[in-house]
């Protein structure tokens, strides 16, 4: 599976909306892609974030050289300092991403860079001590544990509500940074939370291949 993770600066937040409501009823029937969610970052006014997920590079690359030039034109305009990212689905979180994708009500992004010689210890950890501790939190729907290069990473967590999130922020959180070792790991992180739109977000009935 991929993940494609879209954010950008909304200059016309009506007509950028208008576009991503539609995107969904265009995109139904479209081959490879599995589903997408999108909302309003919490930590930076007027920042959006898209995440899709596809069943294969293939899949996106067709559509990317096809129709999405066109179906992006509708949003021209209302939106600039783009950044885009591709990862390659490595370990699930809970449930499956794409099968929780529209009972979200807020989404945790965590952007790592990996020391190139603790990557191996960063991915052992992700499956031993985060994704287990992380289950066991009440509100935590599913997610998944991305990989673009050597050594960056993409954690994509789903929450029922904002409040969940937070309440696993302050009770779990600190304990499992001690037990992973990320201080060792990590050479930088970035990331935020987001505000789910659920008009932005919508899963399709394309079966999940990973």
């Amino acid at each position: 599976m991929l993940v494609k993770w879209f954010s950008c600066e909304v200059h016309d937040s009506v007509g950028f909306d208008l576009g991503q409501r539609a995107w969904g009823g265009m995109h139904a029937g479209r081959i490879g892609l599995l589903g997408q969610i999108g909302g309003w970052s919490r930590t930076r006014e007027n920042r959006a974030h898209i995440l899709a997920c596809w069943t294969d590079q293939q899949r996106y690359d067709e559509f990317m050289a096809g129709a999405h030039d066109e179906l992006a034109a509708a949003q021209r305009g209302t939106y600039g300092d783009v950044q885009t990212d591709l990862f390659y689905h490595v370990l699930d979180i809970a449930s499956p991403l794409p099968t929780q994708l529209t009972a979200a009500g807020a989404v945790r992004l965590a952007h790592c860079f990996v020391r190139a010689e603790r990557t191996e210890h960063f991915v052992d950890v992700q499956q031993r001590v985060w994704n287990p501790g992380m289950e066991s939190v009440p509100g935590m729907l599913g997610g998944g544990f991305s990989r673009s290069s050597p050594t960056e990473f993409l954690v994509l967590t789903l929450w029922h509500t904002l409040a969940d999130h937070q309440r696993y922020v302050e009770r779990v959180f600190p304990d499992l940074r001690v037990r992973s070792g990320a201080a060792d790991d990590l050479a930088s992180i970035t990331g935020d939370v987001i505000e789910v739109v659920p008009d932005w977000t919508f899963r399709t009935a394309e079966p999940l291949n990973r």
